[in-house]
């Protein structure tokens, strides 16, 4: 994915990582980047590769990362590849600069920056500058922007340069001659000795036209030699000049036109002698269009020669078109003759048929002709609009110039071209065309065009803005023809490149302007070379394009330090605020962002100016009242800020680059008020500005970073500055005057204002006051400004004695928060008042307590902190030391639990009644919602407006843990005792502190989870603990034990007092089925569900006491050799399942292999609550058993056959089932060893899904019964009696074999299974080979994969694809030949894998539907109620076999393959760890509809989708071995 135009900004000092995404996981990237290595030069086109570090080690890519330490400013790139497919996307990262000021080298942040412009023509001699750049000194700017200071053209505009190597010499006196080192001598002592850093201007785009090197190199520019494309706009623009100089003449006075335009109707006359006139003489739209005679000759003669046209398919579809000449002579373009005689040569079998064809011919280049006609007629109109357009502006409009009458010096309009030659006639000038060393001299002159796209140039082929007239032409510039490269214009990028260099070596940084910009790559040419020379280069730019890509495609591209925003630009006050919130800041009360988190793009940095060198003077536009609250306004901005030398001394006009020949005023130290050309503290606002400089220096130096705009009415904008850390505010009231006070009529009195907190100061107030001096009278030798205006300021007064505003009532919200009414009392337009406010002794109190506590989870919070000298006790206590404390089952009390836990408990999920109930009781209930409000800080969420309404949130989470025992109650004591903190301090604040609190707490709390897990979880990678946590997620202890009691005989079992009987009873962990449907009450606990998911969630996770209790606990309740599938707390139980039980006994199997000494669990004693199959639950104790008997007794009822009917059978139990639904049968088939049972009325596998319609008529009908031996079951079978054959032979499980046909004969375990194995293929496998022999061929619609069943009552469903034969591939691998095995696993991957999970029945099956409503009811029966939930929609444990199975038998195929299907998995894996990031339940869930869509009816996170994704991780590490 290409991200050229996403903003990646940066400070230095950061660590950039590069992780791999889902799509990238498990396949080869390779990370390239630009930035340099430590101590090697820059070089552009240089790209290294990156290495990847792989901190937990291993397969697992979750953690895999390359980096970089950014220390070096500039904008670099990056890309990556992906395998052999070469760049598969990249983008941008821009690194901002550091910049040092003083003799010790102190930083500049870049936000702190206070820039003024000063046109440097206006600077007097380079010995004087610093009595007159002592005004921004003074004032309290950082920063000096200059002009260019190079030698200027004729014009003197600032703008236009005509040597740009050499050193204006304006600014050498009488009998000095200044260097470029002198210049860089007198900027280096600014920065010096001022603190102060000078930047200027880099010109790139166009050069003056006087310069002299041009004369030498004219293809520099874009000529009519080498750019003929212009030749109709040239003789457009001298065909005006000639009009425009006979206007003057006043050769069109008697037609309506005279030299002096005073009204609208001699433009219509101008619009008319245009048309009518000017462009029929032109005629340019002959360089459009074709000599039609002399191509008719041409086509008449290949006719005539016996030109046949080539055979062609499509030459009835091809469009003749006109191919341009590219001299643009008249009547200079062709067509090409090949197609014409295609098109319309193709029946030229005689003479008259040729003279047919040439009409042909000919009618369609007339029509091609009239065309071009229509399309220079286009570009006439706008022409004339857009010359009447400007005659309107210059000479008519109220805003405009007024330049006067037309004459030749004036003339009617600019000149687009140079005309270095005597007048002549027009005729006489179309001669020049044809001289190429006088063509070479006519060259377009440069300027901009209203809302172009900036990345395009105006002057290339192509482009029609000079015809069009569409330019705002600079008639003192050349634009410049640098081309693609250097080698294309050597002389200009030489030159170009060597101006950039003097610059740089000069000044610290560069400013480009939106009416100077070089085409792109010659900027980011330029600036690369320039950073060569200065790293840390700042680079601002008046570039704003109004389009976020496009602005970021030039900050990327060209290493923008930050664009100029001005607030001249704004509307009005509302507008004027607004954009103080957008250019930066955080909102006041955000969120703490984490020290590593995702680099998220960013917006365009800025320099927000009040005004530019370019605006007009505010007092001519709004009034003089306005200039020091909207610079009020700008200077609270959270960005650099700045202004233009004038505004502050409130010069009433535009200071023109162009025609000012004036000097700046010098400063004086004087008190009085000054004289044209001095400047003190008394002129103008310079005091008001000094005061607001130096604000926003503070602000921005002592971390003052949120933001909060209140627009208190149309004109009054009140601004706060909060710094996090120590929670002072700073808050400004502008009361704006865009319109004279005397001219307009204002509120009388701005309502009174809020602010909470404690104002410790007025930390200024000022005005805009008239004074008694004389009126303004513009000085001839200074830019002098308006003497009869001045500020009125005081600084630093306390509340009571200011004179703007009156101290209110104290409200007190809460317990501790106090807000200020504030009367303004005064505040008149033009008004600005700033207030330092800080939170009530109590909240500060309190907030520094807190930020002690939460000192423990990040260092940050050091600042401000404070110790309380009544600290509670449980708060001297770490609060790991208190998580150590807990059991997992605490801390799924403390992090989890659904509200259907907790309702068990007589309570339930947190709930916001503006918005809705939180997913978990526990922290994470929490920590999900902040985690979608914290990246936004959406700080307006439901959430935190709970949060700031009450503590209700708060009391929750403490009196939760509270009211529970030991530990957990010591956890519930440190929340209520760091809440009451919280309490304390102001109510906006809560969300932010809050989030500090749970952040804290759950990570702390995770931290004790892993600790107390596995190696395998607590060195693993983030997604190997991400999933381990569902463990505690699933896993707890009810009101009521879910599971049966284990024996007294049984050691390590937990205890606990029961609150109701105050006597002991166990407390083991269950494990429920998935959240929040199976998580409470009887629904909890699953058999099939619990010993699916039990070697993942447990023993992969470490807690190997805890599965042992439960593997006990079911094995206590077999029953006809089955364990129940509803485990109902053993009461309630259901033995309707034919699988459970051999999941089950794979769990004892796993156990005696993944546990140290495992095989004890054999001999450990199991309470048996059924000791016969018709006996009454027995009391445990009662009846006990080693666990190798129960064994024994499951697969002996087996051999010798299964068959009862569910007790109780019928509606009670079941209100969807039919009568024989109830029979349950499971036996063995000993021919061939498969277990078999079941019946079409019942469904025995995890595919259990019965019918429910009544409207559909499936309701009794089990959708998927899987009757006969299923294959996953046959599978299951199979590694149990394997295992049994060796824990015989090791003396571990005392039985070798079962007694079969009553007690007559006896089938050994290792006969068993051999059976299987020497069947199952045979069986099971569909050949892709035609002619092996299958039981019902005409069935098979799938060959080289393993059947699903045999035997089923429905045959064709054995031969359905589904994937549960990856099931018995994972636990029974030796029954599959490695080669038909890969088969049919590709087959999966081609047909079944989905995103998240796996289709559980071929989407080419006549019954699939992968989208489960169990809502709908409807008449089709295979949908109806949900019937379809197995049979399409995409399960996600299932997927983990088929990843696991994938795993080995890649392995038996060789290391590449391996390597290979490694790949495969991870990337399968990385979209499961992107799913149970953004989860809300931090978990994944049963199912998805297809392709992955999300499924309401689903569980929202499940035990077995977690578990078996865990284990593939699991896998993964077991096969390297580590």
């Amino acid at each position: 994915m290409d991200m050229e135009r996403t903003l990646f900004r940066l400070e230095q000092g950061f660590e950039l990582q590069f992780r791999l995404g889902p799509t990238l996981q498990g396949k080869s990237v390779r990370v390239f980047t630009n930035y340099p290595s430590p101590g090697t030069p820059f070089a552009s086109q240089e790209f290294r590769a990156l290495e990847w570090m792989v901190p937990a080690g291993g397969r697992d890519d979750s953690d895999t990362y390359c980096r970089l330490d950014l220390d070096v400013a500039g904008s670099y790139r990056y890309y990556f590849e992906c395998g052999v497919e070469g760049r598969a996307g990249g983008g941008c990262i821009m690194v901002d600069p550091v910049l040092h000021v003083g003799h010790e080298g102190k930083i500049l942040s870049l936000d702190s920056v206070r820039v003024q412009t000063h046109l440097a023509k206006c600077l007097g001699p380079l010995d004087e500058w610093l009595d007159r750049l002592r005004v921004a000194k003074e004032t309290g700017y950082s920063m000096i922007h200059l002009t260019p200071v190079q030698k200027l053209g004729r014009s003197g505009s600032c703008r236009s340069i005509a040597d740009q190597l050499e050193l204006n010499p304006e600014f050498s006196p009488s009998g000095r001659s200044y260097t470029w080192t002198d210049v860089g001598n007198l900027t280096e002592k600014i920065r010096k000795e001022w603190r102060m850093i000078c930047i200027t201007d880099l010109v790139y785009d166009h050069t003056a036209a006087s310069s002299e090197w041009l004369n030498l190199h004219p293809e520099c520019g874009y000529n009519l030699a080498n750019s003929p494309h212009l030749k109709p706009a040239w003789l457009l623009d001298r065909a005006l000049w000639h009009l425009g100089r006979d206007v003057a003449d006043g050769k069109h006075a008697e037609a309506g036109l005279p030299a002096l335009v005073t009204h609208e109707e001699q433009l219509h006359t101008l619009r008319r002698l245009l048309w009518q006139d000017l462009f029929p003489r032109l005629k340019l739209w002959e360089f459009l269009q074709v000599d039609v005679h002399k191509a008719v000759e041409r086509f008449e003669e290949a006719l005539q020669d016996g030109a046949k046209p080539p055979g062609s398919k499509t030459a009835g579809l091809r469009k003749l078109k006109i191919i341009q000449d590219p001299q643009y002579q008249r009547f200079g373009n062709t067509v090409d003759m090949k197609m014409a005689l295609e098109m319309f040569g193709r029946k030229a079998n005689g003479p008259a048929a040729i003279q047919a064809c040439c009409d042909w011919f000919k009618k369609a280049l007339e029509e091609l002709n009239l065309k071009c006609y229509e399309e220079m007629c286009k570009h006439h109109e706008q022409a004339v609009n857009c010359i009447v357009d400007v005659v309107r502006y210059e000479r008519l409009a109220v805003n405009g110039p007024r330049l006067g009458p037309i004459t030749r010096t004036c003339p009617l309009v600019a000149r687009y071209f140079t005309f270095p030659f005597e007048d002549m006639a027009m005729e006489k000038e179309l001669e020049l065309l044809h001289r190429s060393e006088d063509a070479c001299r006519l060259l377009a002159h440069s300027g901009w065009v209203i809302g172009a796209d900036p990345l395009q140039d105006v002057a290339v082929p192509g482009s029609n803005v000079y015809l069009r007239r569409e330019l705002i032409c600079c008639s003192d510039s050349v634009r410049l023809r640098y081309g693609n490269k250097p080698e294309d214009c050597p002389y200009l990028w030489a030159h170009m490149k060597k101006y950039t260099e003097i610059t740089v070596k000069h000044f610290h940084g560069v400013r480009l302007d939106r009416r100077d910009s070089a085409p792109l790559h010659v900027a980011e040419y330029m600036l690369r070379t320039a950073r060569e020379h200065r790293p840390d280069l700042y680079v601002v730019a008046d570039l704003f394009t109004g389009n976020q890509d496009l602005d970021n495609t030039f900050i990327t591209r060209l290493g923008l330090t930050a664009f100029i925003r001005e607030a001249m630009g704004a509307r009005d006050a509302e507008d004027e605020g607004r954009l103080v919130y957008r250019l930066g800041g955080e909102p006041v009360g955000s969120l703490v962002q984490p020290s590593r988190r995702p680099l998220l793009p960013g917006v365009a940095p800025s320099v927000f100016l009040d005004a530019t060198h370019n605006d007009e003077s505010p007092i001519q536009v709004r009034s003089v009242y306005d200039c020091l609250p909207s610079s009020a306004i700008v200077s609270m901005a959270c960005c650099a800020t700045g202004s233009t030398r004038g505004y502050d001394e409130l010069v009433p006009h535009k200071v023109s680059v162009v025609k000012e020949e004036r000097l700046y005023p010098k400063w004086s130290d004087g008190e009085q008020p000054s004289c044209p050309w001095e400047v003190n503290l008394r002129t103008g606002i310079t005091a008001g500005k000094l005061a607001l400089n130096r604000l926003h220096q503070e602000l921005a130096e002592k971390g003052f970073t949120q933001v909060y705009v209140d627009q208190l009415d149309e004109d009054t904008v009140a601004v706060t500055r909060h710094c996090p850390s120590t929670h002072q505010s700073v808050v400004t009231v502008s009361r704006t005057a865009f319109k004279h006070p005397k001219k307009h009529r204002y509120r009388g009195r701005v309502a009174p204002m809020f602010i909470p907190g404690q104002i410790e100061e007025v930390i200024l107030e000022a005005r805009t006051v008239k004074t008694a001096a004389s009126p303004y009278v513009k000085d001839e030798r200074n830019i002098n400004g308006l003497p009869d205006y001045t500020v009125e300021l005081r600084e630093h007064l306390e509340l009571k004695d200011s004179n703007v505003v009156k101290q209110g009532n104290v409200v007190v919200k809460g317990s501790s928060e106090f807000v200020q009414e504030i009367v303004f009392d005064q505040l008149t337009p033009g008004t600005v008042i700033a207030f330092r406010v800080s939170l009530a002794p109590q909240s500060r109190d309190a907030v520094g307590f807190l930020r002690t506590q939460l000192s423990q989870f990040q260092r940050q919070y050091q600042s401000g902190s404070s110790t309380d000298p009544h600290l509670p006790a449980i708060l001297k206590v770490p609060l790991d030391t208190l998580m150590s404390k807990l059991s997992l089952a605490d801390l799924n009390m403390l992090l989890f639990r659904c509200d259907a836990e907790e309702q068990e408990d007589g309570g339930g999920c947190y709930n916001i009644p503006s918005w809705t109930a939180l997913n978990y009781c526990g922290l994470q209930g929490f920590v999900s919602v902040l985690s979608d409000i914290r990246p936004s800080n959406d700080l307006g969420h439901p959430f935190c407006d709970n949060l700031r309404q009450g503590d209700w949130m708060l009391d929750y989470i403490s009196s939760r843990l509270l009211n529970k025992g030991g530990a957990l109650q010591e956890v519930g004591q440190w929340f209520h005792s760091i809440f009451t903190y919280l309490k304390h301090i102001p109510r906006y604040l809560v969300p932010c502190y809050f989030d500090a609190v749970i952040v804290g707490a759950y990570a702390t709390a995770v931290d004790a989870v892993f600790n107390k897990m596995s190696s395998f979880v607590w060195r693993g990678t983030t997604a190997t603990k991400q999933l381990a946590l569902a463990s505690v997620q699933m896993c707890g202890v009810g009101r009521v034990p879910a599971l049966p009691a284990l024996s007294p005989a049984l050691q390590d079992v937990p205890i606990r007092l029961n609150p109701a009987s105050q006597l002991e009873e166990q407390c083991c962990v269950s494990l429920a089925a998935g959240l929040p449907h199976f998580s409470w009450g009887a629904f909890r606990c699953w058999g099939r569900d619990t010993f699916i998911a039990l070697r993942g969630l447990m023993l992969v996770t470490g807690r190997h006491l805890e599965a042992r209790n439960i593997i006990l606990a079911f094995a206590g309740t077999l029953r006809h050799g089955l364990i129940p599938n509803l485990l109902g707390r053993g009461v309630e139980t259901r033995y309707n399942c034919r699988d459970a039980v051999w999941w089950w006994l794979q769990c004892i199997q796993d156990y005696c292999v993944m546990v140290p000494h495992g095989t004890d669990i054999l001999a450990c004693p199991v309470a048996r609550m059924y000791p016969t199959d018709d006996s009454d639950p027995r009391l445990a104790g009662t009846v006990e058993q080693p666990l190798h008997d129960v064994v024994q007794e499951a697969m002996q009822c087996h051999a010798r056959g299964i068959e009862f009917r569910e007790r109780n059978a019928g509606p009670q139990i079941d209100s969807n089932m039919r009568d024989e639904g109830f029979n349950v049968e499971a036996k063995v088939n000993l021919d061939t060893g498969f277990v078999y049972g079941g019946n079409r009325f019942n469904c025995g596998t995890w595919m259990n899904k019965m019918g429910e319609s009544d409207k559909a008529g499936n309701r009794g009908t089990p959708a998927t019964p899987r009757d006969g031996s299923a294959v996953e079951i046959v599978g299951l079978c199979k590694s149990a009696v394997r295992w049994l054959v060796q824990m015989n032979k090791s003396g571990h499980f005392p039985y070798s074999s079962v007694s079969v046909r009553g007690d007559e004969e006896s089938l050994t375990y290792e006969e068993w299974n051999q059976r299987i194995q020497d069947n199952f293929e045979k069986t099971f496998y569909v050949s892709r080979d035609p002619k092996d022999p299958h039981e019902h061929l005409h069935l098979v619609h799938k060959t080289g994969i393993y059947k699903d069943s045999h035997g089923a009552s429905s045959p064709w469903c054995d031969y359905q694809l589904r994937a549960n034969f990856t099931i018995a591939m994972v636990v029974a691998p030796e029954m599959f030949t490695v080669e038909k095995a890969w088969g049919a696993l590709e087959m999966v991957e081609k047909k079944l894998i989905g995103p998240l999970g796996i289709k559980t029945l071929d989407p080419d099956d006549m019954v699939y539907c992968g989208v489960y409503d169990n809502a709908l009811d409807n008449n089709n029966f295979n949908l109806a109620k949900g019937f379809n939930y197995h049979q399409g929609p995409e399960w996600l444990w299932p997927v983990a076999y088929y990843l696991r199975a994938k795993l080995y038998f890649a392995k038996q195929m060789g290391q590449e393959v391996y390597d290979q299907q490694v790949c495969l998995v991870k990337n399968v894996l990385s979209r499961h760890r992107v799913y149970l990031e953004r989860s809300p339940w931090k978990g994944l869930p049963e199912l998805t509809n297809e392709n992955g869509q999300y499924c309401p009816y689903s569980c929202e996170t499940q035990a077995t989708s977690i578990a078996t994704v865990l284990e593939v991780l699991y896998d993964l590490r077991e096969a390297e071995g580590l």
